[in-house]
């Protein structure tokens, strides 16, 4: 990932996405895109660096991509997680609340304040701290799962 990183430092965030050996290329128009596409082959080229073109996907307007769905529209979630976060079962100890957490706050951006919902859960998360799933833990979690849900159906 350092070589991908290293290697499209200059796009990346302009055109480009990497994670691991994955590259995304994302553009405004058709036009920038088949520029923004002979740019990132050809950087591959000179660096010696190779694809296979059978694993390639080429021209879409919609992909998914670490748990978001890039298109025209911009970044949303995949409906897939976000169906995974609502259906998940109250936590019933520190680490399944981490895991809860965790899946949820990857999502965070989505979600207006999520640091304040989530702050009696995360209470619950240093060491030392007795477990105790309360009433305002319950609600502060429907609250997260509902503020991923609805954001899912408006956007």
């Amino acid at each position: 990932m350092a070589l991908m990183n290293s290697i499209f430092h200059e796009y990346l965030d302009k055109f480009v996405i990497v994670f691991i050996d994955d590259i995304l290329i994302y553009s405004k128009s058709h036009d920038e895109h088949k520029e923004h596409l002979r740019i990132t082959l050809q950087k591959l080229r000179d660096e010696k660096l190779y694809v296979k073109f059978p694993e390639c996907e080429f021209w879409l307007s919609e992909v998914l991509f670490l748990g978001h769905v890039v298109s025209e529209k911009g970044v949303e979630v995949d409906p897939n997680k976000i169906e995974t976060v609502v259906n998940w079962a109250s936590p019933e100890n520190v680490s399944e609340l981490r895991s809860f957490l965790g899946m949820a706050g990857y999502y965070k951006r989505f979600v207006e304040g999520f640091f304040s919902i989530a702050r009696p859960l995360t209470k619950l998360l240093p060491k030392g701290v007795t477990y105790t799933w309360s009433k305002k833990c319950q609600e502060r979690s429907r609250s997260l799962r509902g503020s991923l849900l609805l954001h899912q159906y408006w956007h």
